[in-house]
């Protein structure tokens, strides 16, 4: 891999908590300063794309994602993304020639102690250098086919479908 293409979504693994309420807005991508603190030994850029909670993406929304993709050079793709549609967004990005791209994002966010944000953007970059061009999710510990995959979302995991 000479070079990762990093897209960014928003989704919980940018929000940013104000109070003991909840009340959260989706803030700057953690994405680039989280590589960066591990010293990862690849080259790497960010286009912060979409800073929206993943039940708002809309179809318009992931038109621009494919096109923006579609319209890069690197041939590995990571996207983070929000996990309440993040199936939906991977089954759209399907068939982009030449790419592998990998769609990763948290069950709680990047700043708290304990996420999961970790973990799964370094499955997801392990992912994204060593399979075949299409798309995938790494999510849980796994990397799974979109097309036979869902959010569980009473157990607050995925899993395999069909």
């Amino acid at each position: 891999m000479d070079n990762l293409l990093i897209v960014t979504t928003g989704g919980t693994i940018d929000k940013v908590y104000f109070d003991a309420k909840s009340d959260y807005q989706v803030g700057e991508p953690q994405i680039g300063r989280m590589l960066q603190e591990l010293g990862v030994a690849f080259r790497f850029h960010v286009i912060p794309l979409l800073r929206k909670d993943s039940l708002f993406v809309d179809d318009s929304d992931r038109q621009l994602l494919r096109a923006t993709i579609a319209a890069q050079d690197e041939a590995c793709v990571l996207v983070t993304h929000g996990t309440d549609s993040m199936v939906e967004t991977a089954r759209v990005l399907a068939g982009i020639e030449g790419k592998t791209i990998v769609l990763t994002g948290a069950l709680s966010p990047a700043r708290f102690e304990g996420s999961d944000a970790e973990f799964n953007i370094g499955c997801a970059v392990g992912a994204v250098q060593s399979l075949p061009a299409g798309t995938y999710i790494a999510m849980n510990g796994r990397i799974w086919d979109p097309l036979k995959v869902r959010k569980n979302v009473d157990a607050n995991r995925f899993e395999a479908i069909g």
